[in-house]
């Protein structure tokens, strides 16, 4: 049997988000109908919408991602925890927030870890933020 290609993970992990129903319709929606989102691998949070450019965990954290916002509307936030985007009326508006702010080297989600991404040479190194099963820490800066 052949081993599922990239476009199919990321299109049955599509699937899932929808039926988990942690993150609303109208932004589920939203983000499937943004073809430079949809290539990407979505994973969820209470009510947040992330993307990653790998397939496995510890997934990339260098998307921003959008959760519903207290009052309505939505908020964008990252590609960290401790970042702020900022308010979304709609959904359509987060998801175009979020599509600005993709990585220049954001492509089809690679089939695999961000460890495996990083050292693949068709995709080269890109000094991925990755989640480590909670806030990621924020990036080391050398020379202060």
């Amino acid at each position: 049997m052949d081993a599922p290609r990239g476009q199919d993970i990321v299109e049955a992990r599509w699937h899932a988000v929808r039926e988990d129903g942690r993150v609303h319709d109208e932004l589920f929606h939203a983000a499937y109908q943004e073809p430079r989102l949809r290539q990407l691998f979505p994973w969820t949070g209470t009510g947040e919408l992330h993307f990653s450019r790998c397939t496995e965990p510890r997934w990339t954290w260098d998307i921003p991602y959008v959760q519903p916002a207290s009052g309505g509307g939505y908020w964008v936030s990252g590609p960290l925890r401790n970042e702020s985007v900022g308010p979304a009326a709609t959904a359509k508006e987060a998801v175009a927030m979020i599509v600005e702010r993709l990585p220049l080297s954001c492509g089809p989600a690679f089939i695999g870890t961000p460890e495996e991404l990083e050292i693949n040479p068709r995709r080269g190194p890109s000094s991925l933020a990755v989640a480590p099963g909670g806030p990621p820490a924020p990036p080391v800066r050398d020379g202060g």
